[in-house]
């Protein structure tokens, strides 16, 4: 079966950092466009960042550009999301999945993984 595992969320205090790590099964991994995606409790799932399949295009929601850096290793099937300088705003369930994710070869999204940020 094709899926999406997150990994690598955890507790840490504000200005803190994590590393998000998105394993994905499937032969097409490095044809995809990419993304990040958060949910809050409460709220919508939205946009965190996003990478084409080279790397060479990469965007950000505003208020974490700066902060975190998307990249991926199409070798490993994997997307990563280094996180830094922390915020409690950040605190969500982030997900992975291609971008947009209309286009998903995949038949759901994962679990995702819990990122809190404590002030």
């Amino acid at each position: 079966q094709v899926q999406l595992v997150e990994s690598g969320g955890g507790l840490v205090q504000a200005g803190g950092s994590l590393r998000l790590s998105c394993a994905a099964s499937g032969r097409r991994f490095s044809s995809l466009a990419m993304g990040w995606f958060r949910q809050a409790p409460g709220k919508e799932r939205e946009f965190v960042a996003a990478i084409n399949w080279s790397g060479n295009s990469i965007s950000y929601k505003v208020s974490v550009k700066g902060r975190f850096t998307i990249s991926r290793d199409n070798a490993k099937n994997t997307l990563y999301l280094q996180m830094n300088s922390l915020k409690p705003e950040d605190t969500a369930v982030y997900y992975c999945n291609a971008n947009p994710p209309s286009t998903s070869p995949w038949e759901s999204w994962g679990q995702g993984t819990q990122v809190t940020v404590s002030s």
